[in-house]
């Protein structure tokens, strides 16, 4: 059973990228087949795969106006393994020309519907914006997972970001819904951190991921090295953060499996 998740949150800064690439790795390694797409034109999570999104000779981009199909952009990251369908700037000009075409916001999920047998986990990095490109993703995810960086605007970036979701379920992706708020960048000697996490554990209750993600130095690092940081420093804090979290989601998805099992039966 494939999962697809859209990693997004309106508000920049928060670990999209960091979370979407070291996820991907972690999953992979734990022996899940995974696809990673780069929605931002930025091409951070193509970067920090090992690519060199000046070089690419197709992207993103072609998916998105039929002039390739998945299979003829998709390349392997090296040396963690996973699929990865990269993005660079002109992203940005297809974001243009989807404007005037009929169905633009159903692009990414008529691509990637072949491929769900393929994969046991799609994830999805999304630009911090609320535009065709992060609609395009959210009608495509079956779920979104939100990391959060447990500061003062935290809570009312997040606000805004699930009114989006509620209104792309109630006008496109009627099963869409939250795998998880993921709360990113923490401190734990920071007082404010710390009301923020419990703050947010309070309103989403079992939504919050058990799995912290820490302020760490490597994964900083790792992404000017073209790696995640389980190929840049596996021992390090934040590699082995993104493990847990990735078997975390795995117990998830067996949870979710059972649940639209019982509901077909």
């Amino acid at each position: 059973m494939s999962w697809t998740l859209a990693i997004t949150n309106q508000k920049g800064g928060v670990g999209k990228t960091t979370t979407a690439v070291n996820l991907a790795a972690a999953l992979q390694a734990l022996g899940q087949r995974v696809l990673l797409i780069d929605m931002d034109p930025q091409g951070n999570a193509t970067v920090s795969s090992g690519l060199d999104k000046s070089t690419l000779e197709r992207s993103m981009a072609d998916v998105l106006l039929d002039e390739a199909t998945i299979d003829e952009v998709m390349v392997k990251s090296e040396p963690a393994g996973f699929g990865l369908l990269p993005a660079n700037i002109e992203l940005a000009g297809a974001e243009f020309q989807l404007v005037s075409r009929i169905g633009r916001e159903i692009k990414l999920r008529r691509a990637l519907a072949p491929q769900l047998p393929n994969f046991d986990f799609i994830l999805i990095d999304c630009p911090p914006a609320l535009n065709t490109l992060t609609i395009n993703a959210l009608v495509a995810a079956d779920d979104v997972l939100i990391p959060v960086q447990c500061e003062y605007f935290a809570l009312e970036g997040l606000s805004s970001l699930l009114e989006t979701i509620e209104q792309v379920r109630l006008a496109l992706q009627p099963s869409l819904g939250v795998a998880g708020v993921l709360r990113t960048l923490y401190d734990a000697r920071n007082l404010l951190a710390q009301q923020v996490s419990e703050q947010l554990q309070a309103h989403f209750g079992a939504q919050v991921f058990n799995t912290l993600i820490p302020r760490n130095v490597r994964l900083a690092e790792a992404p000017s090295h073209g790696l995640p940081a389980l190929f840049y420093d596996r021992n390090s804090a934040g590699a082995q953060a993104y493990d847990e979290l990735a078997r975390e989601l795995i117990d998830r998805l067996s949870l979710r499996a059972e649940r639209v099992s019982l509901r077909s039966s």
